[in-house]
């Protein structure tokens, strides 16, 4: 195909989903699957994407997206354990992203699913163990913590701050120089990159701080 062609449809993707975030929601959307739909049922909660977070179950999310996720157990290299659960890739009113999940397990039963597991896959950065049969019923019973949205195509800036307003505060990665847009009201944490895709994080408000703490120590704060 010519490259002028090739060039030709990915501007006119691009440009269709630039069109699609900046427009007002149709109504033949659904609302509470939108990235930039978040309400707070109560102070320090937020529900977005259809679940309130540390609250609703990862089944209620998986009945929510009609997909299943992929749950596994992950092990650093320093041994913190935590359970993550995958959607490789959905369509939500016309917008393509993975979601990555982070499940609210109690610390002391980590070991024993780390135990029980069925398989062990090294990563560079760890271990990922897939869970028996018993432990991934009761993880699908267990509230989402955190939910982190990957949109396929990068987004202009100035469609987050058209859907968020300017953040209350700017930290730039020292190491990366990827910054992060942080909406402590919303429990949001948008990051954008120079050439990477634009990375949505949500957390409940009340639990702000996890998430800001680790990135004022490796950080710096942008005027």
């Amino acid at each position: 195909m010519d490259s002028k062609i090739i060039l030709g449809v990915v501007g006119l993707i691009v440009f269709s989903v630039t069109v699609l975030l900046m427009l007002p929601e149709p109504s033949k959307q659904s609302p509470d699957t939108l990235p930039w739909h978040i309400t707070h049922p109560s102070p320090g909660k937020t529900h977005v994407f259809g679940i309130t977070l540390a609250e609703s179950s990862l089944q209620d999310l998986e009945v929510k997206f009609k997909e299943q996720s992929e749950v596994s157990l992950f092990r650093a290299g320093d041994g913190k354990m935590l359970v993550e659960a995958f959607f490789d890739e959905l369509n939500l009113n016309g917008l393509k992203a993975k979601f990555v999940l982070t499940i609210a397990v109690p610390p002391a039963e980590l070991e024993g699913i780390f135990n029980r597991g069925l398989r062990m896959n090294s990563t560079p950065s760890g271990k990922r163990i897939t869970l028996s049969t018993e432990d991934l019923e009761r993880v699908r019973k267990a509230p989402v913590n955190t939910l982190t949205y990957l949109p396929s195509l990068r987004i202009d800036e100035a469609i987050f701050t058209k859907r968020f307003g300017v953040p209350a505060q700017r930290i730039r990665e020292k190491k990366s120089g990827a910054v992060h847009w942080l909406y402590p009201e919303h429990g949001l944490d948008v990051t954008l990159g120079n050439e990477e895709k634009p990375l949505l994080q949500y957390i409940s408000p009340k639990d702000f701080e996890l998430l800001r703490a680790p990135l004022l120590a490796q950080g710096e704060v942008m005027q």
